[in-house]
């Protein structure tokens, strides 16, 4: 009963879980990168923030990620950079749904979408996956909005496949027992749902071809061309060409301004934390960040980047 009196306060007013001093970092499912790398954010904020304590919540990912930071149901969240620029506008697969107040702090690392198969399914290409049983990602995740832009910029619609919406888990159980017949993931590699899947079955990760990659470069202004390098997974000899995202760390505008400043101290100075726990965290950088983020910063976030000798990009800044 506790529990629920309190999601019903904190659901009353904007940023009510900042003011008990409880720090919800909205990640995604546990197979993917996101849930132990906000687990390593929580971590930090309760060892080098003082008056607040954190801890990462298990979530269906970046489309949800965005709208309960803009709620004020979550305060710090990982996100695909397509997906936050489309909640932050209103546009694409989130069109009429802006969320003006998204902010950005920072860049954690970029994500490789990653499609998936076994040895023996016959397929060999994207277009193969006309027809075919084809996991697109969780219910409200950045996978799907980013499988859905791959396809579509590709000639291929939900029509010419049959979609099914599983987390990564459930998608990597899926392909092991037969029950779909591809997966896509977007997300920082290695991923544990595949290195598992991996050990048990002879997997296939399909590369995109040139082509493929500049229509989804044109469909999608947060993309950018990736390689998957050979051994990332068992069995995977060759690398893989494909496309990748930025994850984007999103909070509201509303956020304490000495909170935001403070977690990226936190984040950037004891970084090798992050590493530790997955080494997708050495992208982490305020480089990164100020080159990538695809939405305005947090005013905290700008005042950390400034007094620490870095230029902020007048796109960076909000009207």
């Amino acid at each position: 009963m506790a529990r629920i009196l309190l999601a019903v306060l904190a659901s009353l007013t904007m940023g009510a879980a900042l003011a008990q001093g409880q720090i919800s970092i909205s990640t995604g499912g546990t197979g993917g990168v996101y849930y132990p790398v906000g687990g390593g954010y929580a971590e930090l904020i309760n060892k080098y923030v003082d008056g607040y304590t954190a801890v990462a919540e298990v979530t269906g990912a970046s489309v949800e990620n965005v709208a309960l930071i803009s709620r004020g149901e979550s305060d710090i969240a990982l996100a695909l950079a397509d997906t936050v620029l489309q909640a932050y506008t209103g546009t694409g697969a989130l069109e009429g749904n802006q969320l003006k107040n998204l902010r950005s702090i920072g860049v954690a690392y970029s994500n490789s979408v990653q499609i998936v198969t076994l040895a023996n399914s016959g397929i060999e290409s994207l277009q193969d996956l006309a027809g075919k049983r084809v996991s697109v990602g969780a219910p409200g995740s950045g996978t799907e909005v980013s499988a859905q832009t791959i396809l579509e910029a590709n000639g291929l619609t939900y029509d010419d496949i049959q979609e099914q919406r599983l987390n990564f888990n459930e998608t990597a159980a899926a392909l092991r027992d037969g029950q779909v017949d591809a997966g896509f993931w977007s997300v920082g590699a290695p991923t544990s749902s595949i290195l598992d899947l991996a050990t048990g079955r002879d997997i296939v990760v399909l590369n995109l071809s040139d082509e493929e990659i500049s229509n989804s470069l044109e469909a999608e202004p947060t993309f950018a061309r990736y390689t998957l390098p050979a051994d990332t997974y068992r069995g995977q000899n060759e690398p893989v060409n494909t496309v990748g995202t930025p994850n984007v760390l999103v909070v509201a505008a509303e956020m304490d301004e000495q909170l935001a400043y403070d977690f990226l101290d936190a984040l950037y100075g004891h970084i090798d934390e992050i590493i530790a726990i997955h080494p997708s965290a050495n992208e982490t950088t305020a480089e990164t960040s100020l080159d990538a983020s695809p939405i305005p910063l947090h005013v905290g976030a700008i005042r950390y980047y400034e007094e620490n000798g870095f230029t902020v990009p007048d796109r960076l800044r909000a009207d």
